[in-house]
Formats: structure tokens, C-alpha cells, sequence
């Protein structure tokens, strides 16, 4: 039995050199030739687009090797972390079954080699229409499928293109099948030794690596050859901004400020800076409360042309209160109203600021307020991690409050969005009863009702819940009405500033890329005692809103704001700034500047601005006009990316206690 057992046994030595050829078949690992691949694709990418560069980039030879070296880090250091599913997959792919294992290694790398010559091909062509790897204008395409997807079938022959890419990966594949049926039986203690490795590498990477890294030239071709596109994809997407400067048309220094004194414009961005006082007025409100409303079209109020009877309590209050007539929003989603509300800023490229990284102690609305002596408050009737809302406003001088901070008990109905706007409301009057009396209080509310699937509290409206659109709004319009109806019962209402203001429209589809009508939206200020029935009929920015509230409470604005005291700057001339994501535009007047990537700024002729009628025709361009919108999103932009729109931490957040 002893020596039975004893001979079945593999020798020591052989042993040894048995688990020693299994280590050795690591070279033959899927990880590894997808790591290979990927290298000689991305170096073979560069020189392509070095033959496209001729001419226009950097010629020196020394920028051209920082070029190439500085590519291959970047190479590997993306490599790093998109490998890391391609070794999990390995190490966990069962081997009981080794022809079946070494079928779906090779299937694995054919169709891995398939993604990684499309990349290729993409990259090039995305380069020869934009001049530039991939950043947030692809990041733009995945969004907008569509449109993209037709715009390719008409250009190029896909099925073509995609069949030589599929042939090419399978023969690749087929070609290397040996390496797959030793890749079976690699030792388990190596593939996890790999996939262990690749995690550091990519911790390495994800912290110490970035976009900027690539800026080895004052030539942006040969910056963006050192780059990576996949890495360009991913940043782009993380970060959500496109560089002005690099995509927009610019001014020199020196005629930017005299567009921003002609303007008398953001003094805190000017040459030399205008001082600010605050002096409060003898006889001002004490609190603020601004209920942002989500996607409120002007054209849904009756005040507007609506015969639908959908805002009985808001047509009211704007033939009591103060109503702008031609409001127009920065932009298309919530993140946008929020931003121009808070910061008084024109909508930059890419993303919202809300959104954006470095975007903490910002010259805020609250911000403002808190240092003549207020307490901000940001509340919302969703979860405020939603769109960075929760980290944007408790960063920038707000305390949150959202539904996790609300006992279920007094949610009384809520759908995936949030609490419905009267528990919301509820919130709001809960805080003032506690708060008026020992500090003024500046609120700023965002409801959710008005948004998909338009559900509501039953019994409220005549409008059945989901009531579609027209449901929401006119729930809304009555949650709006009860809180002001209940908030008269209170000490702190007559002291108190009401404002009801859209984030943005229902709808932002048009037939051009910028439809005026789709910016257009409400604000009524409603504060009986201080604010007379009045209209506001010249155009207006949403930017506007915060440094004219600021007037209305008896302060000067934040010389960081871009904003204009409507109703007390004499010199005010109406212009509205909107944008969607890549396209900007200057509204004066019946011509609207539209500033687009890789494009010269164009302007057309807008008539019948308020309606779907509306007609936009191109015409020749007016310098002076594109120049003010340049100054406007250039200074904007720059701002931001220097830091300048920062204020001290400690004025910030002056009074707010950290969110945890």
C-alpha cells in the first residue's frame, strides 16, 4: 500500500518543474497580449496622428521624444486600470473544463481586440474632425446617440469598417490560439499575483496621473499626441468641462478688460477692481426665501397665454408681486438653474460648476448673504447626491437639508424623485418658525414634483395623479399657494422676501441648437409691504436674479457676480446668456451669438422669440456683439480655472456647521 501510494507520486524535482512551466505560461496569459495589444495600437495611434500633426504641431525633436515617452506613460497608466477586469476575468474563469477554458479565453480576446482597433479607428477620426483625443465632446456623442449614430452611417461605410475590424481581431485570435491552451493552466497563485499587481498599479495611477500631466509644450497638437483617448474619455467624462480657450474664439488680455469695463462687468475680474460696499437700506426685509422650481416653462402660467388653468395661485401672486416678463434660463437641467442662481455666472462649456471638481468656497448668492449676517439654507425634496448637489451648496456657504435629513413621519408622499412640494414646504416653514427669530434666514428650496412620473398626493387638484405634465404643474402651483397662505399666519412672513423662479424649461427641443423659447421662464418676487405689483419686461438673465435680490434686501452685489441689479443699475442693458452643453449664446436684442467648438462665433437674426414660431436666420456677423458675448464666456471660463471665483474658506462657509 506504502509503495503504491509512493509511486504514484510526482518526484520532488519534477514537481518543481512542473509548477515552474506553469508560472513560465504566464507569458502567455490573456491579461498580458490584451496588455500588448493595447500598447502597439495606442503607439501606432500617435504616429498617425503625428502624420496628421505635421505642419501645425511642434516640430523640435526634443518635443517630439517628451512626446512619444511621456505617451507611453500614459499609456501604462491607463492600461493599468482598464486591465483590471481583463485579470479578474482570468483569474476567476473555471478550469475544470480546459478546452472550454482556453475557447472562451480566445473568444475574450477576439472580441477585446474588436473594442480596441474600433477605439483606434475612432480616435483617428474623431481627430481629424475636431483636432484633439477624445474629451467631453465624445463624452457629448454617447448622450447623444442618435444623432451621432446617423451622422456616421452617412459618412462612413460602417459595415465595411466593422468587418475588417471583426476579421482582423478573429485572425489575431486564432493566430495566438496556442497561447490560450497554456493559458489554462498558468498557476492560480500567479494569475492572483497579477491581478494584486495591476490593483496598485492602478491606485498609482488613478492618484497621481492626470490630464495635466500631457501639458509638456505650449503646442496643443503635441500635447494631445502625448495623450491617451481612452484616458481622455474617462477624464472628460470625470470632469465634465471643456477648456475654453481650446475650443472657443478669444480675446487678448488686453481688449478683454475693455470689454469687461465697457460692460462694467464682474468688477472682481477687471484690471483694476471696483470696491464693493454693502449698506443696507433703513428699511429692508429680513429673510429670503427662493423656491426653485423644476421645469417650469413660462408658457405653462396663464400670465403667459396658458388657458389651461394650471397656475391659478402663481398668475395671482404675479399680478401682486413684482413678474419678469422675459426671463431666460442658463441652460436645459437643474444643475444649470442652480449654478446661475448661486454663482451669478454665465453657463461655461461642459458641465455645470455644481458638478465639476475644485468647486468648493465659491462667491455664492449664500455665501454672500452669510457675511452680512444671514444663515443659508439649501433644501431639497429628493437626496442631494443627486447631481453633487449636496456636496456643491454644504462646500459653498449652505447648510443642507434633504429627505434623509426628514423624518419619514412627515413625508407624507414621496416618488422616486422626492418629497412631494407641499412636505417640502413643510420643511421650509418648520425651519423659519425656529430660526427667524435669532438670525435672518436665506432659503433656497428645490422642489420635484413637477418631473416624471408627475405623481402626487390625491385630493389636491382636479387633475387625478400621475396627471401627466399638466397634472404636476398645476400640483405645484397649489403647493406654492398653500405655503404662502400659511406662511401669512407667521410673525417672520411680513419681514420676508418670496421668490418663485424655474430652474429651466419642460422642454429644450427646437429646431435650432439654441431655441430662444426654450430659455424662457418665470420669476415672481412676492413680498407684500416691500415689492409693489409691478412688471419687469426688458430681457433678463437668470444670472440677474441673485445680485437684484441682493438690491432688494439693501445690499450691493459680489463683485464676483456677472449678474446686473436689474432694478437698480441704470446703466443695465438687457442681453440674456444660454447654452445647451458645447454650444454658447449671446441674446441682444433681436440677434442671438452662438459660440460653438472649432467654430467661428455666428449670429442670426431672432424673430418671434416667445413662441414655437420662432425663426432664427443666419447673418453676417456683428463684431462689437460677438466681442461682448467672447468677453462674457471667455472671463467666465477663465475665472473658474484660475480659482478666481474662490473666496477665502473661512468667508465661504462662514456660520455653517460641516455636513457630514
Amino acid at each position: 500500500m506504502t509503495k503504491s501510494s509512493s509511486s504514484s507520486r510526482i518526484p520532488a524535482r519534477e514537481g518543481q518543474e512542473y509548477g515552474s512551466a506553469q508560472w513560465r505560461s504566464l507569458g502567455h496569459s490573456l491579461t498580458l497580449r490584451v496588455a500588448l495589444l493595447f500598447l502597439f495600437l495606442s503607439f501606432l495611434t500617435r504616429v498617425v496622428l503625428f502624420g496628421l500633426s505635421v505642419g501645425v504641431a511642434d516640430a523640435s525633436v526634443k518635443s517630439w521624444i517628451a512626446a512619444f515617452f511621456l505617451g507611453f506613460v500614459s499609456d501604462v497608466a491607463t492600461l493599468s486600470i482598464a486591465l483590471l477586469p481583463v485579470a479578474a476575468f482570468e483569474l476567476f474563469l473555471p478550469r475544470r473544463w480546459p478546452r472550454a477554458a482556453s475557447v472562451l479565453l480566445g473568444t475574450a480576446f477576439a472580441v477585446i481586440a474588436f473594442t480596441l482597433i474600433f477605439q483606434m479607428a475612432s480616435e483617428i477620426i474623431f481627430w481629424l474632425e475636431f483636432g484633439v483625443r477624445f474629451n467631453f465632446i465624445a463624452v457629448d456623442y454617447l448622450v447623444y446617440t442618435h444623432e451621432v449614430i446617423d451622422n456616421i452611417m452617412q459618412s462612413y461605410p460602417v459595415l465595411p469598417l466593422l468587418s475588417g475590424f471583426a476579421v482582423a481581431a478573429l485572425a489575431l485570435a486564432l493566430w495566438w490560439h496556442g497561447s490560450w491552451k497554456k493559458a489554462v493552466h498558468i498557476h492560480g497563485a500567479a494569475r492572483t499575483a497579477v491581478l494584486f499587481a495591476l490593483m496598485a498599479a492602478c491606485a498609482i495611477a488613478w492618484f497621481s496621473w492626470g490630464i495635466d500631466k500631457f501639458s509638456i509644450t505650449r503646442n496643443r497638437y503635441t500635447n494631445e499626441i502625448a495623450g491617451n483617448g481612452l484616458y481622455g474619455l474617462f477624464s472628460a467624462y470625470k470632469n465634465n468641462e471643456l477648456d475654453y480657450a481650446s475650443y472657443y474664439p478669444v480675446l487678448p488680455a488686453a481688449k478683454l478688460h475693455a470689454g469687461l469695463k465697457a460692460l462694467a462687468m464682474a468688477p472682481a475680474y477687471q484690471a483694476s477692481p471696483a470696491a464693493s460696499a454693502s449698506v443696507a437700506a433703513p428699511t429692508r426685509p429680513r429673510h429670503l426665501v427662493m423656491i426653485t422650481v423644476e421645469s417650469l416653462s413660462a408658457d405653462y402660467l396663464g400670465i403667459f397665454g396658458n388657458k389651461n388653468g394650471l397656475t391659478p395661485n402663481m398668475d395671482r401672486l404675479s399680478r401682486e408681486g413684482l413678474l419678469f416678463t422675459q426671463l431666460y434660463a442658463a441652460g436645459t437641467r437643474t444643475v444649470r438653474g442652480l449654478e446661475s442662481l448661486s454663482l451669478s455666472v454665465p453657463p461655461t462649456p461642459g458641465q455645470s460648476i455644481v458638478r465639476r471638481p475644485h468647486n468648493e468656497d465659491l462667491a455664492t448668492l449664500g455665501a454672500a448673504l452669510n457675511r452680512q449676517g444671514y444663515h443659508s439654507w439649501y433644501i431639497y425634496g429628493g437626496y442631494g447626491y443627486f447631481d453633487n448637489m449636496n456636496y456643491y451648496f454644504s462646500h459653498n456657504g449652505y447648510q443642507v437639508v434633504d429627505r434623509s435629513d426628514v423624518p419619514a413621519n412627515e413625508v407624507g408622499f414621496a416618488n422616486a424623485w422626492g418629497m412631494s412640494d407641499e412636505y417640502l414646504f413643510n420643511q421650509a416653514e418648520k425651519l423659519l418658525d425656529k430660526e427667524a427669530g435669532k438670525a435672518p434666514q436665506f432659503l433656497m428650496l428645490m422642489t420635484t414634483s413637477n418631473h416624471r412620473p408627475y405623481t402626487y398626493p390625491d385630493g389636491r387638484i382636479d387633475i387625478k395623479s400621475p396627471g401627466g405634465r399638466d397634472g404636476a404643474v398645476k400640483y405645484t402651483d397649489y403647493a406654492i399657494g398653500k405655503f404662502l397662505k400659511d406662511a401669512e399666519k407667521h410673525a417672520w412672513f411680513k419681514d420676508t422676501v418670496f421668490v418663485i423662479v424655474a430652474d429651466h424649461c419642460g422642454s429644450s427641443a427646437g429646431k435650432t441648437s439654441l431655441p430662444v423659447y426654450r430659455y424662457h421662464i418665470p420669476a415672481i418676487v412676492y413680498a407684500p409691504g416691500f415689492v409693489k405689483p409691478q412688471e419687469e419686461t426688458r430681457m433678463v438673465s437668470q444670472m440677474d436674479i441673485a445680485p437684484t435680490l441682493m438690491g432688494m434686501l439693501g445690499y450691493s452685489a459680489d463683485p464676483h457676480f456677472f449678474g446686473k441689479d436689474v432694478l437698480r443699475d441704470k446703466n443695465y442693458e438687457p442681453r440674456a446668456l444660454i447654452a445647451n452643453y458645447q454650444e454658447v449664446g449671446y441674446l441682444k436684442g433681436d440677434k442671438l451669438v452662438v459660440l460653438a467648438p472649432r467654430h467661428p462665433a455666428r449670429v442670426f437674426r431672432v424673430e418671434n422669440a416667445a413662441s414655437e414660431k420662432e425663426k432664427q436666420t443666419e447673418v453676417a456677423p456683428d463684431t462689437a456683439l460677438v466681442n461682448e458675448a467672447i468677453t462674457y464666456y471667455q472671463t467666465a471660463a477663465e475665472a473658474f480655472s484660475r480659482g478666481d471665483m474662490k473666496l477665502p474658506a473661512k468667508e465661504a462657509t462662514a456660520g455653517i456647521p460641516p455636513r457630514n
